[in-house]
């Protein structure tokens, strides 16, 4: 097999299937575990301490796997998946959770499924030229989350007014396109070779920022109030971060990029879904609406993405 642009040599189909189907679902299932976990838990405390039992856990696994000489990291790599694990997957996250009790979880996971879009804005105004579809699909992507975050578009649940739902909405936006950024600007970031130690790292930081904030804006941790249901979805985050985050390493290293950021349009489905059947969400005209243009708009940056990388492996060396 002929190793593509990245220089990765693709895996097989059968093979890449597997892995995708766990990113589809684990994925786009997380946003169903926050709004259970927020029911009855302190968002930033709750979400501070799964992201440190899932530190805890990947660690673990990778050193059964890989042994203690994976953690072999400088202090500069350190420093650099920190910074990554404050600004992209606290805000990022943090701020999904803490919405999650006004905006329902399709809408939460449409407006940061326009991530892939920011970034293609990053490339544009750093001299990158996306190709025509591309620039079709960015245009579309944002008039959907234009259409999603209009005021008195989305039904409120928790007995939220709509002005909560828009600026929490507004919120999710501001960290999706925080995430873009930093995520376009990790390369300028020392990190640790091994990605899984990165996530490690991220998570671990990530874990411990967002416990310290919500202490300190008075978050408290009550075990008598806690439901089950809460639990649940705690323990379901717990897992579901070193389960997803593995698959798309996996991915990232073994399948085309066409394929791996076909997450970006699944996860929206996946999270409307579960909204719908197990936390009874309204499957409203504006879920129906950004759900089809947000998701045909990133479908276009994806084929556009796909069609600019098969001419740059044909082109030749």
């Amino acid at each position: 097999m002929k190793p593509d642009i990245r220089g990765v040599t693709e895996a097989p189909l059968r093979t890449i299937m597997g892995p995708l189907i766990t990113l589809w679902i684990v994925w786009g299932s997380t946003y169903m575990g926050i709004a259970l976990m927020v029911r009855s838990m302190p968002p930033l405390i709750g979400t501070g301490t799964r992201f440190i039992a899932g530190s805890l856990l990947l660690g673990i696994i990778v050193l059964l796997v890989k042994g203690p000489r994976a953690f072999t990291v400088t202090a500069p790599q350190v420093r650099g998946a920190m910074f990554m694990g404050i600004t992209i997957v606290s805000v990022g996250i943090g701020t999904v959770s803490l919405a999650a009790r006004y905006v329902p979880t399709g809408i939460a996971a449409l407006i940061v499924s326009v991530l892939p879009l920011w970034i293609i804005f990053f490339r544009s105004r750093a001299g990158d030229r996306p190709s025509p579809l591309t620039l079709i699909g960015v245009g579309v992507g944002l008039i959907g989350l234009f259409l999603i975050l209009i005021p008195g578009g989305t039904v409120p649940i928790n007995g939220a007014s709509n002005t909560q739902v828009t600026l929490w909405s507004v919120a999710i936006a501001c960290a999706s396109f925080c995430w873009a950024f930093f995520s376009w600007r990790a390369a300028r970031y020392e990190q640790p070779k091994n990605p899984l130690i990165t996530a490690v790292i991220q998570l671990a930081t990530a874990g411990v920022f967002l416990t310290l904030v919500g202490v300190l804006i008075g978050e408290t941790w009550n075990f008598d109030v806690i439901t089950q249901q809460s639990w649940a979805g705690w323990v379901f985050l717990v897992f579901a971060s070193p389960v997803a985050y593995g698959a798309y390493v996996w991915l990232i290293n073994n399948a085309p990029m066409s394929l791996v950021t076909t997450y970006a349009y699944v996860n929206p489905i996946i999270a409307v879904t579960l909204g719908f059947f197990i936390l009874k969400e309204a499957f409203s005209l504006d879920v129906l609406v950004g759900l089809s243009v947000v998701v045909g708009g990133v479908a276009f940056v994806v084929n556009g993405e796909r069609q600019t990388r098969q001419l740059l492996e044909e082109r030749p060396q």
